[in-house]
């Protein structure tokens, strides 16, 4: 089947481009990621599962990126005048290892976040029911971008990747992943919704609110669904632009992931500081309400004339506070003496 669109050699330059701008922006959210990650927390309190995605994705992407400029120089200067058609054909070349290995990356990009989807999802619902039906999808993109990349690999120089034997499988890889990945996140950012719901029936306050991750999973969902949607549109009217849209998915797979990890990153130190400020705020008023007064200590004591004892406490023999009769005025004056 023929392409439609904007020429090969166009697309495909325009592709490296935008990818690559993509590219800095997830470098620079993975480098946000990890520090949030790591920033003032030990070692056993820093979750190695989500560290490990953060490493593959970001080395998925450089991989990525690193076969596309590749392909480019290939096309582009060092096969531009032997390869038959030149660039565009080169580009349109299903039977390239380049073209091959682009795309078996990004299958594995997409199993890995699509994975990591549905694992939040069952850490926050708890239930294993929850996400049956987005595992049963996860496996279908399992079946079908294996398969898709493994017909690529067996393809002919002549066939295109719209063609019918290959096409069925893209499109039906493309559809399962994008259902899997709004089933899961919608059924993410809803039993946040709930739980939330719930909390603040109780709360005095709207601080340490749940809502900021909630609306960040979705711009995540809707931001990666989006370009995914644009690339299914595309390589059903069979126009190259499908070759741009599934090289800057890859990027965005990347940057969706960390948007969400930094949001948690920020919500959770967020939550720590009013912890503190609400502590010491209570505390301040405790102090308010109950201000220290001045001590006060009163000494009773008397003198007699045969004696130089004095008396600071009562005792059996002699009550404090109390002069005998026997004593003259001016040693009753002395048994009222306050100390402030």
């Amino acid at each position: 089947m023929a392409s439609t669109g904007i020429p090969m050699d166009a697309g495909s330059l325009m592709a490296v481009v935008l990818t690559g701008i993509l590219y800095g922006f997830s470098l620079l959210m993975f480098m946000g990621t990890m520090w949030s990650l790591t920033y003032k927390q030990h070692v056993q309190n820093i979750s190695r599962p989500i560290v490990i995605v953060a490493i593959m994705l970001f080395l998925l992407s450089t991989a990525h990126i690193v076969v596309c400029i590749i392909r480019a120089d290939d096309a582009l200067i060092k096969y531009r005048d032997t390869f038959p058609g030149g660039p565009g054909a080169f580009f349109a070349d299903v039977t390239q290892e380049t073209y091959v290995i682009k795309y078996a990356l990004y299958v594995l990009q997409t199993l890995l976040a699509d994975g990591v989807v549905i694992y939040r999802c069952y850490v926050v619902c708890q239930s294993v029911r929850a996400i049956i039906l987005p595992t049963i999808l996860w496996c279908s993109v399992v079946v079908t971008g294996v398969h898709a990349v493994y017909g690529v690999s067996q393809s002919k120089s002549t066939t295109s990747i719209f063609a019918q034997e290959l096409g069925t499988w893209v499109m039906a890889f493309l559809a399962s992943t994008i259902v899997t990945n709004a089933l899961s996140s919608g059924l993410l950012a809803y039993r946040i919704w709930t739980i939330e719901r719930s909390v603040a029936r109780t709360r005095a306050s709207r601080k340490g609110t749940t809502m900021p991750i909630v609306r960040v999973l979705v711009d995540a969902a809707v931001l990666y669904s989006v370009a995914l949607l644009t690339a299914l549109i595309c390589f059903l009217f069979s126009n190259n632009g499908d070759y741009v849209m599934v090289d800057m998915v890859m990027p965005i797979i990347s940057i969706a992931f960390y948007m969400v990890l930094i949001r948690i990153a920020i919500n959770r130190n967020h939550e720590y500081l009013s912890t503190i400020r609400m502590i010491t705020a209570t505390e301040q008023g405790d102090l308010e309400q109950h201000p220290m007064k001045p001590l006060q200590v009163h000494i009773s004591q008397f003198t007699s004339s045969d004696s130089t004892s004095a008396y600071g406490i009562e005792n059996e023999h002699q009550p404090s506070g109390r002069s005998p009769p026997w004593a003259s005025s001016k040693e009753r004056r002395t048994s009222g003496l306050s100390v402030r």
